[in-house]
């Protein structure tokens, strides 16, 4: 198993009352999928998810501090507020065939294939820490609080050694996104 630290630029846009539809319409417009909630979808070079009615975390390639916001804000007023999260939230992407027995260990979620299919999505707490969770076609995206993401990322480390545990490189939201996410 490989945990890897995947760097991303990530806003989060809530519909503001009874503006979905206007939201998703400038979503469309600028080729950004919205998926429904508990599901993630990618598009060029970008990552959607759902984990609540109305709200998506949007993740992007690294810019310049502020240039995600910028590029959403304006075209967002009266329709969505806009809200940087980069500072805030710690993402990794985790690979390996024992990655779902190493989160079920401290996840409340039924983990299993047929149940947290490719393309779900979901917020949760593992080991104590609060955790947005997303399966990929080719591993899983893990997003957790930046002030909690040391100690999760050392009761990680701890759990998965048994099977194997490493450090990953080279892992961006743009390959990620490539994979086609449903």
């Amino acid at each position: 198993m490989a945990c890897a630290a995947l760097p991303a630029d990530i806003i989060e846009l809530v519909a503001l009352r009874e503006r979905m539809q206007v939201l998703k319409a400038l979503a469309a417009r600028r080729g950004l999928p919205v998926p429904a909630t508990g599901w993630i979808a990618s598009g060029r070079e970008t990552l959607v998810l759902c984990v609540r009615p109305e709200r998506w975390l949007v993740l992007t390639v690294p810019a310049a501090p502020g240039s995600a916001l910028a590029a959403w804000q304006p075209a967002c007023a009266g329709c969505a507020a806009t809200i940087e999260l980069s500072a805030g939230l710690a993402a990794l992407c985790l690979t390996g065939p024992a990655v779902r027995e190493v989160l079920a260990r401290g996840c409340r979620l039924d983990l299993h294939p047929e149940v947290f299919v490719p393309g779900s999505a979901a917020a949760t707490s593992i080991a104590q820490v609060p955790v947005i969770l997303a399966a990929l076609p080719g591993g899983w995206l893990l997003l957790t609080p930046a002030t909690t993401a040391e100690h999760f990322r050392d009761w990680l480390a701890a759990t998965a050694r048994p099977f194997g545990f490493a450090t990953g490189a080279g892992v961006t939201v743009a390959s990620l996104a490539g994979e086609r996410a449903p």
